[in-house]
């Protein structure tokens, strides 16, 4: 065992037998490569990423590779979910000299932590037109021999032009209307308006671009915005990117209809894509939107939470196909189905009647498999809506109904005994937030206490276990007793968002004191006061070549957005000016973006529709356990309001009195208020 056996991030154990000598991102690499005067050689993945698996046992478990690159390098191991800041200073430099990136990472440095060589998967010799990993290996190390001052001096002027490439340039005002619309009209273009999506194969879904899309269209009245929305989550929910049996979402899928997906899952898609389709079913009030997120809530409450509250992180795509060999694995062998087995488990009947249901076929549905991996195998999905499937059966849909509600039954039991993927059951802080605010929305706009169980017991674990009190500092990751590593702007961002989510759903003064803790410490850590914008590590962060401001809304939204967001809502709930004033630093600071390169900054975006939109703030005063409050509340829910901050009278800067000691609401709009209200007739007038 290396020294990543005395590590608690999963990815880094499971490298803990490599025959290479890793060591993890720390002062005793840095210390032996200046002393040995050897560059060093990172590595950067996540447990659950398929290619990662493949380059560890190609080229890490291989001994030959393992003793010249221990020889020649000093090998460092980085699990790029507990050090995203680690992960985006190489991304940037490898999207830079490479043109694309990905993982696994793989970045050659020198001994001051220098890039000068980098790229993502290599194989273990020259194929797929890549070259191979013991060939760059030997050819660095003779580079490094031979000419050591042109590779440092190459590493010295990489940084340079990092930093150049990654400044914010002040901004000269405020970006306006026109950059929305300009993004809309991108999106517009990108969208592919048969399938949903936006842009061609592989698809992966983006829910900051539909918060974009849905608060546009809750301005506009843009009926495009919405429908664009809406088309992408209906296709996605019935392809095989959802899992039909056992609720939640894959990665992403490899082809354009949403059928053969990428297996893994990951916490940080179930929350936002459950976002999406809440909001979207707060518009349209249509049950398909409901029952999608109902199923992914269903998962992550079922195998992504820890007994105390948090939820884990992801699941990997590959499992092992026979028990007896567990370290035989294949990607989606967990979810994949012979029709044999479905037909010995159901019964011919029942067996026809789901098969027509999910697509599935005697010689397996996937017809573009190139590497066999799913061949003579099903992936389930939607193949007919289940009014077609009992007309097909000439059975009424009630009865098409029970049989496939007692087939899922059946064959989730059967699944279940399979070998189950690797669960990464570290706990962060910022994935955890957004996991948060979906369930907090979900209590709000599906009306059912158990979600709000669950984000106020994830709640109190992050508060519990990852709130540093003497330092005042967030902690990022928790895993098996130990809670380590300084709290990055998301994590800060995303755990404000949650806090204030949890806030409009329980109204527990405790949340919303604890939102304007985090995001005044989060000023503190990370405002750039000058030029607007945040950085994403705190001031004096070590071992980092550079400080950047990330604003990229990718898989996950960014710090950046995230945090002008939990400003523009806290100031106005607050009227705290300090709030309000960095928000406007912010959206300045990136108005150029926003204004030029729509696309990559959906959730700035969303953002400034706040900012711009017409705000309103709804008070509730008088009791607020009373049945009357909870209907006037309900009134409120059922609506999809994103320039709305909900708020008690008691957490209100301005005093608001109860009519009678009646439940009432005041609706203020512009910054003005309406006369207060006691009857959901006169709260929704109010509303329209």
């Amino acid at each position: 065992m290396n020294r990543l056996g005395n590590e608690k991030s999963p990815y880094l154990l499971q490298h803990a037998n490599n025959p290479v000598d890793w060591y993890p991102w720390g002062e005793e690499a840095f210390e032996k490569a200046a002393r040995e005067n050897k560059p060093i050689f990172v590595s950067i993945g996540y447990s659950t990423c398929h290619w990662c698996h493949v380059m560890e046992h190609e080229s890490f478990e291989d001994e030959a590779t393992a003793h010249f690159l221990n020889e020649h390098f000093v090998p460092v191991k980085v699990d790029r979910e507990e050090r995203p800041d680690v992960d985006r200073v190489y991304m940037l430099f490898v999207q830079a000299s490479t043109g694309s990136g990905g993982w696994p990472m793989s970045v050659w440095l020198t001994p001051e932590r220098k890039p000068f060589f980098g790229g993502t998967y290599f194989p273990p010799d020259n194929r797929y037109g890549r070259p191979g990993f013991r060939a760059i290996l030997e050819n660095l190390a003779r580079a490094w021999s031979e000419d050591r001052q042109k590779v440092e001096e190459s590493g010295a002027k990489v940084v340079e032009q990092l930093k150049e490439y990654a400044a914010v340039a002040p901004g000269k005002g405020a970006a306006g209307q026109e950059a929305l619309d300009a993004a809309f009209f991108g999106f517009r273009r990108m969208f592919d308006s048969r399938l949903g999506g936006f842009g061609g194969a592989p698809k992966f879904p983006r829910p900051s671009v539909h918060n974009f899309l849905l608060r546009y269209y809750a301005a506009t009245r843009n009926e495009e915005a919405l429908d664009m929305v809406l088309l992408t989550l209906r296709e996605m929910a019935k392809g095989g990117m959802n899992d039909q049996l056992g609720g939640g979402f894959h990665r992403y899928s490899v082809d354009e209809r949403w059928f053969v997906p990428h297996f893994e899952k990951m916490l940080y898609d179930q929350a936002q894509i459950a976002m999406s389709y809440l909001e979207s079913f707060q518009i349209t009030r249509d049950g398909q939107y409901a029952a999608a997120a109902r199923d992914v809530f269903s998962y992550v409450q079922r195998e992504l939470t820890h007994r105390d509250g948090g939820f884990y992180s992801a699941e990997d795509a590959d499992s092992a196909v026979d028990p007896a060999k567990p370290k035989e694995k294949r990607e989606g062998a967990f979810y994949v189905w012979s029709k044999e087995k479905i037909e010995q488990t159901l019964g011919p009947r029942d067996a026809e009647i789901f098969c027509e249901r999910y697509g599935v076929k005697a010689g397996g549905n996937v017809e573009e498999d190139p590497h066999g991996e799913f061949h003579g195998q099903n992936i389930l999905y939607q193949a007919r809506s289940i009014e077609e499937t009992a007309l097909a059966y000439r059975v009424s849909v009630e009865e098409a109904r029970t049989v496939l509600r007692n087939a899922t039954v059946k064959l989730s039991e059967l699944r279940a005994r399979r070998p189950r993927p690797h669960l990464d059951d570290k706990i962060l802080a910022g994935w955890n937030g957004l996991m948060i605010s979906a369930f907090a929305k979900g209590a709000q706009a599906l009306g059912e206490d158990r979600y709000a169980d669950s984000a106020a017991g994830a709640a109190k674990f992050l508060r519990d276990r990852l709130w540093d009190d003497a330092r005042r500092v967030l902690l990022r990751r928790f895993r098996d007793g130990e809670s380590a590593i300084d709290g990055f702007l998301d994590d800060y961002a995303f755990s404000i968002l949650a806090y204030l989510d949890l806030y409009e759903t329980r109204f527990e003064p405790a949340d919303f004191q604890f939102a304007v803790l985090l995001a005044k410490r989060a000023l503190e850590l990370f405002e750039d006061r000058e030029n607007g914008g945040f950085f994403s590590t705190a001031a004096g962060a070590e071992n980092l070549v550079l400080r950047l401001k990330d604003d990229y809304d990718g898989a996950e939204p960014s710090g950046n957005s995230m945090m002008t967001i939990a400003l523009l809502r806290l100031a106005r709930m607050t009227d705290r000016e300090d709030f309000r004033s960095a928000a406007a630093r912010t959206l300045e600071a990136f108005s150029s973006r926003m204004a030029s390169g729509g696309a990559g900054v959906p959730q700035m975006l969303a953002a400034l529709t706040f900012a711009l939109g017409r705000p309103m703030e709804i008070v509730l005063a008088g009791p607020g356990d009373r049945a009357e409050m909870r209907i006037l509340l309900a009134a409120i829910r059922r609506r999809f309001l994103p320039n709305a901050v909900v708020a008690r009278a008691s957490e209100s800067p301005v005093p608001m009195p109860a009519i009678e000691d009646k439940a009432t609401v005041y609706v203020c709009t512009n910054f003005a208020c309406q006369l207060p209200v006691t009857s959901v007739d006169q709260l929704d007038k109010l509303l329209e």
